[in-house]
């Protein structure tokens, strides 16, 4: 691993709080991006969620082009794609159409994940039957499509994904497991482990990955990041009721309790049972709190870890003000140097 500064990016999935309204949330997603722009993040990721009323994310490539006008900077992408619900040429031409709007600036991201439940994923592509290896053909598929390759006897040598720009987007495959990293590897595409999903074994899957990396038309070397939840504030103590209120809620949502997150006056004298603290043990690790000091230490080791050179966070807290404050204090702490982007009307 290079020695460079460590870069950051957002994931926003534009989390619905209690009281609030999607709208709010989207509201808050732009604003957010705007932010992020201003102050100096890599990429801004939005997300794909389905049959949920706590997050308002459901398709990220109309999210992107509103979010592609009110921003000047920053890389926009998603986070991710649930390719098995889509074509894989709808997906090449969306985001195609993307990039040649905004040159430079698009991310692909892309998972097998469902992003909802199975029954809402039937729905989404009543032909979907969770193959890994219909996952690897699209995968090659978008690929093709995205680069205009005409392979003799393939689909791609008679169907073209328009528009046809001088740029295309960069391709990301997403995942918690190693799986999807080794398909990365093999199609020379980058990687983004979800930490904030699964925070087991990831270094070893990015390893992986970068070991087994075969150079493309996308990228001649690995490119990889590692996303994880992350909340800043001005001391400790408040760090610390953001951390317990998001790893509740991510308890909750488990368990079947599909209800926004509440304030942590509403938490804090919660009464965990033995089975409730286990369980809180494993998503206390898929976060990463404390002040701007501590989290430059943290996600500095974090990403060492992970062998990376950009760490994505994710931050979630019921009061939108905590959630800006912590963007903002984390941009002072690693020094991101600032763009001059004017502040676009929402």
């Amino acid at each position: 691993m290079n020695h460079q500064p460590l870069r950051l990016s957002v994931l926003d999935q534009s989390p619905v709080r209690q009281g609030g309204t999607a709208r709010q949330a989207i509201l808050e997603t732009v604003e957010l991006a705007q932010l992020a722009d201003r102050l100096g993040y890599t990429r801004y990721w939005v997300s794909e969620h389905h049959n949920t009323a706590t997050l308002a994310g459901s398709t990220p490539e109309v999210l992107l082009a509103h979010l592609g006008g009110l921003t000047q900077h920053i890389r926009l992408g998603s986070g991710g794609v649930m390719l098995p619900h889509y074509s894989a040429l709808k997906v090449a031409e969306n985001f195609r159409m993307l990039e040649t709007l905004f040159p430079g600036r698009i991310d692909l991201g892309v998972g097998r994940a469902p992003g909802s439940d199975r029954l809402t994923a039937s729905v989404l592509n009543p032909a979907n039957n969770f193959a890994e290896n219909d996952f690897i053909e699209q995968l090659m598929d978008l690929s093709r499509y995205l680069t205009d390759a005409d392979e003799p006897d393939s689909i791609q040598a008679k169907v073209k994904a328009s528009p046809r720009a001088e740029t295309v987007p960069e391709p990301w495959i997403l995942s918690s497991s190693g799986q999807s990293g080794l398909f990365a590897a093999y199609l020379g595409m980058a990687f983004s482990f979800a930490h904030f999903i699964n925070p087991n074994g990831g270094p070893q899957m990015v390893k992986m990955y970068q070991d087994r990396f075969k150079p493309s038309v996308h990228l001649q070397k690995p490119l990889a990041n590692v996303a994880v939840f992350v909340l800043c504030a001005e001391t400790e103590e408040k760090a610390q009721q953001l951390h317990e209120s998001l790893a509740l809620q991510m308890l909750r949502l488990e368990r079947g309790n599909l209800q926004p997150m509440g304030p942590y006056e509403e938490i804090k004298d919660y009464q965990y049972s033995s089975a409730d603290r286990q369980r809180m043990a494993y998503h206390w690790q898929r976060i990463v709190s404390g002040t701007p000091a501590q989290l430059k230490v943290q996600l500095t080791d974090l990403a060492q870890q992970y062998g990376v050179e950009e760490v994505v966070a994710v931050t979630i807290t019921y009061d939108f003000a905590d959630r800006r404050r912590s963007y903002e204090l984390l941009a002072e702490a690693f020094a991101l140097t600032p763009s001059q982007a004017p502040v676009a009307s929402i």
